[in-house]
């Protein structure tokens, strides 16, 4: 019997590009050396014609897999997360560019890395999402999830939108800004962070509301508890078009009136991570922390 952790594995490659083909080739290679059941995403198939696996959708990887390893960055990472998050499969990330908070390994760790996970050797994270629902007199008319962040924004270049947040029914704040961002830990360190929110380690239940280029500078981010309902209304004063942005990725339409519903979603994406894995380094390493600048002697 196989002391493997895991037995069947999706792969799932960054969607339309083909420079990762080769490291597809080399993990499904040593996969199915290794006598493990693989499962190739539909859109990652089209990188790699005649490859002799499976095929399946995202539905067919969450409800069979065991783990999936997807490959490219953090996007690749953000769209697979939000697809598979309500199968609980376990996502490593193969990070086929630069450095990425998400997908932290790199392909001259293959095929090390893997064979320590398919042992049952590395860290699982558990993040927290966002579900955010567009309605329009009590109807839905859009909604969607968000590992990062979910952003209410105008559409339109040099204009201001001005929206009515609440927090649990109760009235938050009016803000006359380019937009809002409602950010979980994990999108601390993405738009909100460029914005001037907070890091959040992603180990905190919390959410970070961050005011984009607002027009009253007491205006500042704020923590809130991670089960808050975030009510967010677009003012009926407003003349821009403005709209709902999920992880830079699912854009919905909002119209003046409407109101925006945002909640902790109640299932969690699981991450897996090598066991020499350290979210301090990586900040240090993104962020160029702890940089000594070069001594320069005395003359």
């Amino acid at each position: 019997m196989s002391t493997l952790a895991f037995h069947t594995i999706g792969l799932i490659s960054k969607f339309g590009d083909p420079t990762g083909a080769g490291t597809l080739n080399q993990i499904a290679a040593y996969l199915r050396q290794r006598q493990l059941r693989v499962l190739l995403d539909e859109s990652s198939a089209r990188l790699m014609p005649d490859n002799g696996l499976e095929t399946a959708s995202r539905a067919v990887i969450g409800e069979q897999c065991d783990l999936v390893v997807v490959m490219g960055g953090d996007g690749t990472m953000l769209n697979a997360a939000r697809s598979l998050v309500d199968y609980e499969v376990p996502i490593l990330g193969v990070n086929l560019g630069r450095l990425g908070f998400l997908a932290d390994v790199s392909p001259s760790e293959l095929p090390h890395r893997l064979e320590a996970v398919l042992q049952g050797h590395f860290r699982e994270a558990r993040r927290s999402l966002l579900h955010a629902q567009v309605l329009r007199e009590d109807h839905v008319t859009g909604e969607a999830d968000a590992l990062n962040e979910v952003v209410v924004h105008k559409r339109e270049v040099a204009r201001m939108i001005e929206v009515d947040a609440f927090l649990d029914g109760r009235f938050l704040n009016a803000y006359r800004a380019d937009g809002l961002i409602i950010s979980t830990p994990t999108g601390s360190t993405a738009y909100a962070l460029a914005g001037g929110g907070p890091i959040i380690h992603p180990g905190l239940e919390a959410v970070v509301l961050v005011p984009i280029c607002p027009h009253t500078l007491t205006h500042r981010p704020i923590v809130v508890k991670a089960d808050s309902v975030i009510e967010v209304v677009l003012n009926s004063a407003n003349t821009t078009e403005a709209q709902i942005t999920c992880d830079g990725q699912i854009s919905l339409a909002i119209e003046p009136g409407d109101h925006v519903l945002i909640r902790k979603k109640s299932r969690k994406v699981r991450l897996v991570h090598p066991l020499n894995h350290d979210y301090f380094e990586l900040l240090r390493a993104k962020l160029n922390w702890g940089l000594r600048p070069e001594a320069t002697p005395f003359t």
